[in-house]
């Protein structure tokens, strides 16, 4: 594979292909981008994050099902990417989740990286696996399914 194929991408970028704003845009930056296959999301997690107010004060923990909406916001840009859907034409709606996975927390200070592949792809229906990481540290997976809606 030649690194032409790869596209990274800023979060004005995102943006462009997500209609999510603050606070519910959850991914910083994509790299790795493969279209029609794969990519991988970045979300800086810091203390500042709306979530952290009340899960948990004593405790900060990145809520998992706001872990697996960012591996869904990647798997959008992928799609929004290769369908070369952008400035906000379409939308990615969730349809199932399966075998969701959590398996470490993730708190203020994490990077964390979402890599997304395409399963498959039917029309506007399209599967992913999807992995959340910290440090090499498998924190979060899940399979989902989401349709586009142009």
């Amino acid at each position: 594979m030649s690194s032409e194929q790869l596209i990274n991408l800023d979060v004005n970028q995102i943006k462009d292909c997500l209609p999510h704003r603050y606070p519910m845009l959850l991914i910083d930056r994509i790299e790795n981008l493969i279209l029609g296959e794969s990519a991988i999301g970045i979300k800086n997690v810091t203390i500042n994050e709306f979530f952290f107010q009340g899960h948990f004060p004593t405790k900060p923990i990145m809520p998992g099902v706001l872990i697996v909406e960012a591996m869904g916001q990647t798997a959008g840009v992928v799609v929004a990417k290769t369908m070369n859907i952008e400035k906000n034409e379409g939308l990615v709606y969730f349809m199932s989740m399966d075998d969701v996975r959590f398996r470490k927390s993730v708190e203020p200070g994490d990077v964390l990286r979402l890599h997304v592949k395409k399963d498959r792809s039917r029309g506007n229906v399209w599967r992913f696996n999807g992995k959340a990481y910290t440090k090499d540290v498998l924190v979060a997976e899940a399979t989902f399914t989401a349709m586009i809606v142009l």
